[in-house]
């Protein structure tokens, strides 16, 4: 035996199964890897919600501006009249490839009277809220419904006179 063959069959037997424990070692940290990509990634969005700012908020003392400037613009303003702000926190979680769920909401609701003072104010949590479900029916339209090809290749051969414009172009 010459000395390489040698120190290599004295390294082997001295430490029986270092090939497994490097084995294992990277299952290990695979496996962790793997699991950790797994965890829920939370979101927030939204308006954070600030308990001694909106405990602020005094009922006919506070007017639009003064609330614009405690809070920040609103999340939203309501639809038909603009007499109340909605301040609207949401936390979700998302799972790898799955949609995100909604796990906590809530919002604050102010209300002005018409001189634009603070006349009430809501809380609202997710418990509060309705699932509405949109009607999934369509409106029917005159004519027929064009596939795709149709569409790509319906106008193919239709030609029409360029009709002349009134500055003699």
């Amino acid at each position: 035996m010459d000395m390489a063959t040698t120190v290599m069959a004295a390294s082997n037997s001295t430490n029986p199964g270092t090939g497994w424990r490097r084995i294992a070692t990277v299952a290990l940290v695979t496996l962790t890897l793997a699991l950790g990509a797994c965890a829920p990634q939370e979101r927030r969005s939204g308006f954070l919600l600030d308990e001694d700012q909106v405990g602020e908020i005094r009922t006919g003392v506070h007017d639009r501006d003064s609330i614009a400037q405690l809070l920040g613009s609103p999340t939203s303003i309501a639809t038909f009249e603009d007499q109340t702000w909605y301040y609207i926190s949401r936390r979700s979680e998302k799972l790898v490839f799955l949609d995100a769920q909604t796990m906590d909401q809530q919002v604050v609701a102010i209300h002005f009277d018409d001189s634009g003072v603070v006349s009430e104010v809501k809380r609202y949590a997710m418990e509060d809220g309705q699932i509405v479900d949109p009607v999934g029916r369509k409106t029917r339209t005159r004519g027929r419904e064009l596939g795709f090809l149709e569409q790509i290749f319906g106008n193919l051969g239709r030609f029409n006179a360029p009709e002349e414009s009134p500055l003699g172009f």
